[in-house]
């Protein structure tokens, strides 16, 4: 074969040190996209209830909090309503269980694709949290819904104008922390699979610490 018919081959290498790549993300930014909203789709297809599991997955949870801890052991909120107080622990708290979770899972259940094509291997755990975040905007609805219902009850009088820049702010340091965390799990989880099996035991001694 001479050297014009040589076939034409690209080498891509490894960095000597660890650095995130803006500009590729951003050139592969609609691939981002395409796997986010496939991961939202595939959720909820089948699911009669469909979205609508965003928000009774929280709504039971703090109805569990406050029958168990609020009446039943007494433990006050103080000038808080309990359903805010629990309600506004768990949104924030499912973020980082749900985006740890899949971006934990995202690298073994994408395999078949990332063997076949070259993409930054970050889009696939940053779809997972931005999936998360989906269901996230979704809660928070729910949750500024009882605000104002509480407001105009007269039992709490909150700014909104303050508390948006707070959950913004709890918003982006959840999920960098849940992107951090996840991306690290996911390459373990590559090569040993316990990972999947030791996450929910870990979430539980969490969950259970914070409260």
């Amino acid at each position: 074969m001479s050297a014009a018919e040589k076939p034409f081959e690209i080498i891509i290498k490894p960095r000597s040190s660890f650095a995130i790549n803006w500009q590729e993300l951003w050139q592969y930014r609609e691939l981002l996209y395409f796997f986010a909203w496939k991961e939202v789709k595939v959720r909820y297809k089948q699911a009669v209830l469909g979205v609508a599991w965003t928000l009774l997955q929280p709504l039971a949870m703090m109805a569990v909090f406050i029958i168990l801890l609020n009446r039943g052991l007494g433990v006050s909120t103080g000038e808080i309503p309990p359903p805010l107080y629990y309600l506004s622990g768990l949104i924030i708290w499912n973020l980082f269980n749900h985006a740890v979770t899949n971006a934990a899972g995202s690298m073994v259940s994408n395999a078949n694709i990332i063997k076949k094509i070259y993409f930054p291997r970050l889009v696939i755990p940053i779809s997972s949290v931005l999936v998360s975040s989906f269901d996230f905007l979704i809660s928070l609805i729910l949750f500024f819904v009882l605000i104002l219902y509480y407001q105009i009850s007269g039992n709490i009088d909150i700014s909104l104008l303050l508390l948006i820049p707070t959950v913004l702010l709890a918003y982006f340091i959840t999920a960098i922390t849940a992107f951090s965390l996840g991306t690290f799990l996911s390459a373990i989880n590559v090569k040993y699979r316990d990972v999947r099996y030791a996450l929910p035991f870990l979430y539980r001694v969490c969950f259970l610490s914070l409260r």
